[in-house]
């Protein structure tokens, strides 16, 4: 038993470092195939994933580095 409570606290702790839930038109679009961030939530997200997306609020560019 004591087993399957760590396993529910990990799980907890996974979810607090899941991304936000993401809405269509608010935080992503599609251009063609590909889906769009927008910044707003990419600054909710808080962290950089140097993907270099369209509206990056950190900076990155992939043709800078």
């Amino acid at each position: 038993m004591v087993l399957r409570a760590e396993e529910n606290a990990a799980d907890k702790e996974e979810d607090a470092k899941a991304p936000p839930s993401a809405i269509e038109g608010e935080d992503y679009y599609f251009e063609g195939p590909l889906m769009v961030f927008t910044e707003p939530f990419l600054l909710r997200r808080g962290i950089c994933c140097e993907s270099g997306c369209r509206h990056c609020p950190y900076g990155f560019s992939k043709n800078s580095s």
